[in-house]
């Protein structure tokens, strides 16, 4: 099953997106690092804004993007293959979690991803 988890838009200035959503959503962001990266939660749905910097060699593009959690990215990206689908970048693990990164037709990236496990106590 696939689920929305979050909303990714990369800018030049932070700061100015926090002011506009802040004002839209009539609520601050629930964790805010000036100048670099806000998160605003939006019930299960995270809205991300990020610093749009250099890209990264081994990295995903700093593109907007959605993401679709799933319990399996291995699976799902198999399974849309066999679709036709292809993966711009295939299942890896980063620090975020593992994910995998699709074009739709119109070239927006969409990320199948799945949460690290949370550390045992």
């Amino acid at each position: 099953m696939k689920r929305l988890g979050e909303i990714a838009l990369f800018t030049p200035d932070v700061d100015r997106l926090v002011r506009f959503y802040s004002r839209v959503l009539g609520m601050e962001p629930s964790a805010w690092q000036p100048g670099e990266t806000a998160t605003f939660l939006l019930g299960d749905v995270k809205l991300f804004l990020h610093r749009q910097g250099a890209p990264s060699p081994d990295g995903p593009p700093d593109m907007d993007h959605i993401a679709f959690f799933v319990e399996d990215v291995d699976a799902e990206c198999e399974a849309l293959q066999q679709q036709g689908l292809a993966a711009a970048i295939g299942p890896r693990d980063f620090s975020w979690g593992r994910s995998a990164y699709l074009r739709d037709p119109d070239g927006r990236q969409v990320e199948l991803h799945r949460p690290p496990a949370p550390p045992r106590r």
